[in-house]
Order: structure tokens, then sequence, then C-alpha cells
């Protein structure tokens, strides 16, 4: 069984991480959860004890002769803190060691991931963000704090992420295993869901792209190191943890939005389904139907083109992102998936295009996907059904290798 460990220290979120140890266990993993005095004083170790079903590790004086404060780390294959504090954050990014999760942190040859909560004037203080720095140049994954309510009336950054959304990066890390994090210190930018292009104030043209496949990429992105801005177009899914989330409606505000945060980035990956065409008017109050049979005729105009504008942009300035585009696509008399594939990529130009088949709605609202990846050098990589993580995670390889080049 895959040993996990799960510190714990002394921030009102700590509450937060029972749900979290919750979804690590019940999905097989050996969770030993290794509290701070003070996360004690918010959850006490009966309540561990109970949610793990093991006994909670406290400190180094128990069972002494198992020599807990090294033989915690060595055996683990993953340690998570949740909630990190601002003070556990220093401590481990200086290599103090003042009780046993410390220890284990600094025991511990295993993937290791924080997940920090405090206000936002501690998160964003120089000495916090200095040791957040330190933690992440040592191949360390400290995902980014969520926006939102934080202790009494305050809101800002520095909430703790879903828990959720936390089992998922650990989980991404447990599939890669060791290995430094490879896209730590990149900047990428990550489309999704499906854009609408309102007729009237009720209706819109828009597509059945759930955004779930974006959500998927933004999420193992973040678990391999890099900082994430996922632009989000009408979307349902919770926010995936440590990741910047950018919310649009329409096409025009999707090509904004990605133009604005793959300014400086080192990959954009378009994984949105934006609408081709728009109505060529908007009605600013509900078209109503009338005692005449026939229906209102609408008449459409043609959205920009994001991807091929961001090849452009890149072409002219000399350097820019690794590009990448998707293409949901369905055979017909003029040519097979693949074919269609093969000229969208040539056509837009892009360095990598991922084709998927989507005859029959495959694909759409799903958890599952299947895709062949064409690059621009001739090569393509073909991904068989299964997780969207899975198919994201081929994604980042194949843009590791281009960002090396």
């Amino acid at each position: 069984m895959t040993e996990v460990v799960l510190g714990v220290a002394g921030g009102i979120a700590a509450y937060k991480a029972c749900e979290l140890l919750r979804r690590l266990t019940e999905s097989g993993l050996d969770v030993t959860v290794v509290p701070t005095a003070s996360a004690l004083e918010f959850v006490g170790a009966p309540t561990w004890a109970a949610l793990s079903g093991r006994p909670v590790a406290t400190d180094v004086w128990t069972n002494v002769h198992e020599v807990p404060h090294v033989a915690l780390g060595r055996r683990a294959s993953l340690v998570v803190v949740a909630p990190a504090t601002a003070d556990l954050l220093g401590r481990a990014a200086n290599g103090l060691a003042p009780d046993l999760l410390t220890n284990t942190l600094l025991t511990a040859r295993c993937p290791i991931l924080f997940a920090p909560a405090m206000h936002t004037e501690m998160w964003e203080h120089p000495a916090t963000q200095a040791n957040v720095a330190t933690l992440r140049s040592r191949g360390v994954v400290v995902l980014e704090p969520a926006v939102g309510r934080l202790t009494g009336p305050d809101t800002g950054k520095g909430r703790l992420p879903d828990p959720a959304e936390i089992a998922e990066v650990a989980f991404a890390l447990l599939r890669r295993g060791a290995g430094a994090p490879d896209l730590a210190g990149r900047r990428v930018v990550v489309s999704a869901g499906g854009t609408r292009e309102f007729l009237d104030p009720v209706r819109f043209l828009g597509n059945r792209s759930s955004g779930r496949q974006g959500y998927a990429l933004a999420r193992t992105a973040a678990a391999r190191g890099a900082k994430v801005t996922l632009i989000a177009a009408n979307t349902a899914l919770p926010d995936p943890a440590g990741v910047d989330v950018v919310r649009v409606v329409s096409t025009r505000d999707l090509q904004e939005a990605v133009f604005a945060a793959g300014a400086d980035a080192d990959a954009v990956v378009m994984a949105a389904a934006p609408a081709d065409f728009r109505p060529a008017e908007y009605a600013d109050s509900k078209i109503k139907k009338t005692d005449d049979v026939s229906a209102p005729v609408v008449s459409l105009v043609q959205n920009p083109d994001i991807l091929a504008g961001l090849v452009r942009r890149r072409r002219e300035a000399g350097d820019g992102p690794v590009i990448v585009g998707f293409a949901a696509e369905t055979g017909d008399a003029t040519g097979s998936v693949l074919e269609h594939g093969h000229a969208k990529l040539a056509r837009k130009g892009c360095d990598l295009l991922v084709v998927n088949d989507v005859s029959g709605g495959k694909a759409f609202e799903s958890t599952e996907n299947a895709a062949v990846v064409l690059a621009d050098d001739g090569t393509s990589t073909t991904v068989p059904q299964g997780p969207k993580e899975a198919l994201a995670d081929v994604v980042w390889d194949l843009v590791v290798r281009r960002l090396a080049r």
C-alpha cells in the first residue's frame, strides 16, 4: 500500500484537512497524520486517528525506538502539508526541525506538496514569498492559495484551496513519482470551456464543452510546479488548487484574456472551444415569438481566430511561448479526422495540435478522452482512451521537451 504523510500546521483551516484526509484514505492510500502542537489546538488527535484508521504521530518521543523523525519521511511516497502556515513554510525553507513534522520534511526523499493558508498580508510579505521561492527552487510543489473568505470578515488571497482539488494534485504527484517538478519556474496559460455569443439577453450560441480537459491540464501543470493561469469560459467546475482563474464569456473576452495572460508565458494551451461565429446584431430585449410561423433569420459574422492570432503575434515578436491547439473533429466526405487535423495544424501554425474525434458526441462532458497529438515536425503521439489527466500529462511531456530546446 502507498504511504502518505499528511502534515497539518496550526491554522484555522486545519479543520478542512479532515476532508482531505478522507479523500486520500478513500482512494486506498495509507495515511499517517502528523499535526503540529498548534494544529492539535484546532483538531484533536482522536479525530485524525478515527479518520485515518492509524495512530497519530504527534512528537519525536512517542515510540522513540522506531525513530519516527526519520522513519516517517523515509517510508513516505508523498508528504502533503495542508494547511501550511507562514510559520511552517519559514521553518521548512530554513531547514529548522523543532517538531516531528519538520523532521519528517527534512528526511523525506519523495515529492512534497504544500497547500498554504494564511491572511493575505502574510502571504504577500517578502519573507513568505522568499521562503516559497526557496522551497520551489528545491523541487517542492507549493500551491498558490485560493482567493476568498478568510478568518473573520476578511477576503483575499490566502484561503486554503478546496480539499478535493488538493487531493487531485496529490494523486497527480503520486502518478508521476519521484523527480523534480519539470515545469517549476514556468508560467503557463490554459483556456477551458465553451464561449457564448448572445443573440438577446436570454439566448446564446454555444457548444457542449464542459471545460474538464482544460481543468485537467491546469491541475496537472500546477502539480508539475508551474504557475498557472486558467482562462475559464462558462464552466461549472471547482477551481483547481494552486491555479489563478480568470472567467470569461464570449470569444472576444477569451481572446483578450489569453493575449494578456500569454504575453510573458512559457506555454499557452488553447483547450477551450471558442465559437467560430457570433450574431451580427444583438437584440437589447428578448426576441419574441409572433403569430407568423416563420422563425427570425439570424445573420452571423466570424469571430477572431485566437490560436492563429497567438502564432502570428509570436512570429512578429520573433520569440514567444510554446503554443498548443485543440481540434474537435469529425470525419466527413472531404477527409478523415486526422486529415482534418493535419490540415488545421498547417493552417494555424501552432507547435502541437491535440486532435479529438468527437463523432457521436465523444469526449464532451466526459471524464475520459482519447486523442492524437500532432507536432509541427511531422511526429504524432497517440493517447488511448483514459482519464483526461492522462492526456494532460502527455501534452505537458511534449511541451517540456519543446521548452528544453
